[in-house]
């Protein structure tokens, strides 16, 4: 595979929320799973606070494989690979080729990432892309699936006695049902980055 002319459509579905809560991306096939990372956060909404993982599996061998960032201390009980070093296309090489993600482990936001298609570069063109989607993702810190639900309902309830508490707490407007891929804007990963490991940049 060329990676400088090649594009990865990915569906990214976040689990266990019906309906769904879900994005179609395009990025380039020479992303580090780093740079696939701060793609799925930067399309769902996320505000990238918490730790994340991969869990892939290894072509050839079918061991389960942690990406993200590693334990510094070396404690994980499975090795994690830095994200950064690690290309998307040693695991990403044909449709239906999967990973599942994982965001901020006390909340535990798992979600599923499949890809759809591998295709030639549109020249010109820009990526990421965020081609489709729907629905807002959980606001962060909200407790999980079981706190995001509690969160839907009282919402959907004026009269209820958190409702104003509630909306104080989330400080702005939420909408479970909103989601304009026109409104995604992608951050770039090496900045990321360095905000991330090398602290303000100011």
């Amino acid at each position: 595979m060329q990676t400088a002319r090649t594009i990865l459509q990915f569906k990214v579905t976040l689990n266990g929320i019906e309906p769904p809560v879900w994005r179609r991306i395009v990025v380039p096939a020479s992303y580090s799973f780093w740079d696939l990372h701060v793609a799925i956060q930067d399309a769902m909404g996320w505000l990238d606070m918490h730790l994340h993982r991969f869990r892939v599996r290894e072509p050839g061998t079918g061991a389960e494989v942690e990406i993200g960032i590693p334990d510094p201390d070396g404690f994980e009980e499975v090795p994690c690979l830095a994200g950064w070093e690690v290309p998307i296309v040693g695991y990403f090489t044909e449709p239906d080729d999967r990973a599942d993600y994982e965001y901020d482990f006390g909340d535990g936001w798992e979600h599923e990432v499949v890809l759809e298609a591998v295709a030639p570069r549109v020249p010109k063109s820009r990526y990421p892309v965020c081609l489709d989607g729907a629905r807002a993702c959980p606001p962060e810190d909200c407790g999980g699936i079981p706190g995001y639900e509690q969160i839907c309902e009282i919402l959907r309830d004026p009269g209820h006695d958190e409702h104003d508490a509630t909306l104080e707490w989330l400080g702005r407007k939420y909408d479970p049902e909103a989601f304009d891929r026109t409104k995604v804007r992608f951050d770039s990963p090496s900045k990321r980055w360095r905000l991330a490991f090398e602290g303000d940049e100011r």
